[in-house]
């Protein structure tokens, strides 16, 4: 990379990560709202090691209150309810036949502001990461040689832009996350 809009197009694409990684971890934490991307941190222990949950087992959200999982192999159905049981997301999934049912109790209130304060914490580590693809790009860019000030003064502009851009979707995400917890 030795140009500014190869450097400013690299700093682009990691702050567009780092956005999409805070909505990842977003979507794993509970709201009110039955979502199968809940589980998606869920390991299972089948056939001699560790797999994500959609690696072994269907996961679905029939009713807002309500996941169901389908294991693709029956014999996985006790190690798959374990694995959500211990998950430390405070579910309590129960088997019927083939299907695993996992009700979501109601958040308590107490519940839902620790779940705020570790959307913050979440959300700051994306803005930190977007802040670390700007300091990046800015000290590539002055390293560069054959290049007026004007071009570098344009870079930074051009990339602190960026870098507020980004910001400010990830303080959007967490206004629509918090909106979506508190939610009785």
């Amino acid at each position: 990379m030795s140009t500014i809009p190869e450097l400013t197009k690299h700093a682009r694409d990691l702050m567009h990560k780092a956005v999409e990684n805070t909505k990842r971890e977003f979507s794993s934490i509970r709201s009110n709202k039955a979502t199968p991307s809940l589980l998606d941190l869920v390991r299972v222990e089948a056939y001699g090691s560790s797999v994500p949950i959609n690696q072994v087992a269907m996961v679905a959200a029939p009713e807002p209150r309500l996941l169901t999982v389908q294991p693709f192999d029956k014999s996985l159905s006790q190690a798959v309810e374990k694995a959500i049981r211990d998950a430390g997301l405070g579910l309590n999934p129960a088997t019927q036949g083939n299907l695993i049912r996992v009700p979501l109790p109601v958040l308590s209130e107490e519940r839902r502001r620790e779940l705020v304060k570790v959307i913050h914490k979440l959300a700051e580590e994306g803005r930190i990461a977007v802040r670390h693809a700007r300091t990046d790009a800015l000290s590539r860019v002055k390293k560069l040689e054959h290049i007026s000030g004007d071009d570098k003064t344009r870079a930074d502009k051009d990339v602190q832009k960026l870098t507020d851009e980004h910001i400010k979707q990830i303080d959007s995400l967490i206004h629509a996350k918090e909106a979506e917890i508190m939610e009785v």
